[in-house]
């Protein structure tokens, strides 16, 4: 009931414009979590019990905050999981149900196995009327279709996708958006530009801090090949001529060379068959 009446207050004052079907869908996704999570209270005081727990799919968890003492509970692993595929589980507000009577509590730590990845340990903070709690809200763009500078080749350069903020625990922001109509390169956004709720302030104080920019695309130009001048390419066709004659003559005199000692051999043949020749003997 507390976040339909805060989404009837806002649409009182909400004109119907492009950010009216965000603002819808946000408090669409805040409803989808109130509904109450059935939670058990556990006494364990040793690890084996602890572990013992997360062999019979539970997921042990702890609620702190507040004047009342912290609470040791367990959380059926299958729906505990469900809840993390949802977006911006931080930042969501939860009702778990403990005997009977209902605890808004918000997600502030999960602890994860290394090697599974399947989550070992949560911790809830637990929600007061009328304090105040320290929580990173995501920022989302729309409207990118809409933005000059991005048609133009600009590129969204994002410098913080979450900012840390100080609320009301009864008044905690889903997200933050910034429009992107109308925007063009060079057009930065800066956290005073972004619409906060009632009593939300940025952790971060004394400055204008940049969230987002737009920026002028990078072209990396490829160095160009140099051009090939006439007097280079006779030059090569010359190189080609030279290197062809320097080959026949080679290959000429190789051939020259060659019949010479073929000659040489016959000669010598020859001159063997001569000596080789026996004198008669004298009788």
């Amino acid at each position: 009931m507390r976040l339909l009446k805060e989404f009837l207050t806002r649409l009182q004052f909400q004109t119907y414009s492009n950010n009216f079907l965000e603002l819808l869908k946000t408090y669409a996704k805040k409803l989808c979590f109130m509904n109450s999570i059935e939670v058990s209270i556990r006494d364990t005081k040793t690890k084996g019990e602890v572990n013992a727990l997360r062999s019979q799919g539970n997921v042990p968890a702890i609620i702190y905050g507040g004047a009342e003492k912290n609470q040791k509970i367990t959380i059926p692993k299958k729906i505990f999981k469900s809840l993390l595929d949802k977006e911006n589980f931080l930042s969501n507000i939860l009702t778990l149900k403990i005997e009977g009577k209902d605890q808004e509590v918000l997600p502030k730590e999960v602890t994860y196995d290394i090697l599974s990845d399947e989550p070992m340990h949560v911790d809830f903070l637990r929600i007061v009327k009328g304090t105040k709690v320290i929580i990173e809200i995501p920022v989302k763009f729309i409207n990118s279709d809409k933005s000059p500078g991005l048609k133009r080749g600009g590129v969204l350069n994002i410098v913080r996708r979450k900012i840390e903020l100080k609320c009301p625990s009864e008044n905690i922001p889903n997200e933050l958006i910034v429009d992107l109509e109308g925007v063009d390169i060079g057009e930065s956004f800066k956290i005073s530009s972004i619409k906060l709720p009632e009593n939300v302030t940025p952790t971060i104080q004394g400055r204008d801090f940049v969230v987002a920019t737009v920026a002028a695309p990078t072209v990396i130009k490829e160095p160009e090949k140099p051009a090939e001048t006439e007097e280079g390419a006779e030059g090569e066709v010359a190189a080609e001529g030279a290197e062809g004659e320097a080959k026949a003559t080679a290959e000429g005199d190789k051939k020259e060379s060659d019949k010479g000692s073929d000659k040489v051999d016959k000669k010598d043949g020859d001159a063997k068959k001569t000596t080789t020749k026996s004198t008669p003997e004298k009788k």
